[in-house]
This record gives C-alpha cells, structure tokens and sequence, in this order.
C-alpha cells in the first residue's frame, strides 16, 4: 500500500488529505476511487484505519479534513462540554456549498493521477454528519459518482431547501443507508421521509436497520461500539462498491 499526506486546495485554504491505494501499477491499477467524508470528530488515525481496510479490497480511498477552512487539523479527544460545542460549531459550518468545493478539489486531484486513480469509477462513503454530504456530492457531480454509502447518517431532515429528504429524489446513483435503531440524530420518522424521496428518485437503494444498535456503531473507540454491525456495514459496502465500481476488472 502506498500513503501519501497531502495539502489540497479548496475555497483558497489547505485542505489535509490522506491518500492510501494499493502499489500501482503492480497491483492492477488504476484503482476505482472512494471519497471518504469524515464524521464530526474530524480526520483522525481511526478514519485512517478505515480508509487503509477500503484501500486494501482495490481502492484508491481519499479522506479530507473537511474542517480546513477553520482549522488546518482537527481531532475531538475530550468530550466535555466546551470541547463538544466547539465540534458543533464546525459541524455547522459546513453545507451544500462546501461539500461542492472540496469534492472538487479532491477530483482535480484524481483527475490528475490516472497512473493510481479510476476517475470514471467513482464511489462516496459519509458517516454520522457527512451521510447528507455523500448525497450532495452524487447530486452535484452525477456523472461521476455512481455509488454512495452512508453509515448512521444524520441531518437527514432539516429546515434546509438542501435537506436530504427534500433533494433524494434527484439521485441517480445507487445508494446504502446503514440506520442504527438507535438513534437521535435519525430518528424513524426522519428515516421515512429520506425513504420517500429516495423513492421518488427511481434509482436503486437500500435502507438497513442495525438492530439494537446506537448511533456510532461503527468505531472501535466509541462506547457504543458494535463489532458485528461494524463488521456488517464493511461487508455491505464492499459488496456495493465492489459491484457497481468493478474494482477488479
């Protein structure tokens, strides 16, 4: 595998990325590309974790600091009170807009790297805040993203005209919502509205409730951790990108 840490510019500020594909051209590349939204906690070595587990099926995975416009790294290590409220702040610093610019930036960088990057075959995999962004991005660059997963998404119901379950329907890519039972960031009530645009939308989708399940499921460092639920949302998105991105030929 090969690691690089970059500074991509987007709206005028370095954007931290971590790149990690398989040794191309030695292990058959060029390799489908994944756009990896981090969740609020920021870009951290967990995530990097998880991008070199996606990276090791085929994949060239890259992983932004999406928070670059406020802080050029960013990590939630102490979930007090003032610390949260500041994560929070970041959190809503970011929209539509943003996640059209740094999608950008980080297609310019594919597009010039064809030794390493598929730039035709193009998956976006969003956790917790970043589910809605993963949506966005197959909306606003359709014909490039042909696959999205989010994983307890949240923010998916907002007094926004951008708000997921109002704009679903324009998806034409296929899609995989990992909801956990438990859930206050998505709640049923929220999930039932995305379902409804989504289907409005005609393209192919999956909505998947994890049982028991809490919000977080997915991370190793979280209380809430799930092994097997954790295990499941990595076999459903391998099975997803693997079919629609053809990693391998």
């Amino acid at each position: 595998m090969i690691e690089h840490h970059l500074d991509l510019v987007s709206d005028g500020s370095p954007m931290a990325t971590f790149v990690v594909h398989p040794d191309s051209p030695a292990e058959g590349g060029p390799h489908p590309v994944l756009l990896f939204y981090m969740d609020a906690p920021g870009k951290r070595e967990e995530l990097h974790g998880f991008a070199r587990r996606l990276a090791s099926a085929g994949y060239c995975v890259l992983l932004p600091n999406l928070y670059h416009r406020q802080r050029y790294e960013y990590e939630l290590k102490d979930r007090s009170e003032a610390p949260l409220a500041e994560m929070f702040g970041l959190m809503q610093s970011l929209n539509r807009a943003t996640t059209r610019a740094d999608t950008q930036a980080l297609l310019t960088w594919v597009d010039a790297h064809p030794q390493v990057a598929d730039a035709q075959r193009i998956g976006a995999l969003g956790y917790c805040m970043s589910g809605p962004f993963v949506v966005w991005a197959a909306l606003d660059f359709a014909e490039r993203i042909r696959a999205i997963a989010a994983i307890h998404g949240a923010n998916w119901v907002t007094d926004s005209p951008d708000s997921p379950h109002r704009v679903a329907a324009g998806l034409r890519c296929e899609g995989y919502y990992a909801c956990a039972e438990i859930d206050q960031w998505a709640p049923p009530e929220h999930i039932a509205q995305l379902d409804a645009g989504l289907q409005a939308s005609g393209a192919p989708y999956r909505i998947e409730w994890y049982a028991g399940a809490q919000h977080g499921f997915s991370f190793p460092q979280r209380a809430v951790y799930e092994r097997a639920a954790s295990e499941r949302h990595f076999e459903r998105m391998h099975r997803l990108f693997g079919r629609v991105l053809r990693p391998f030929g």
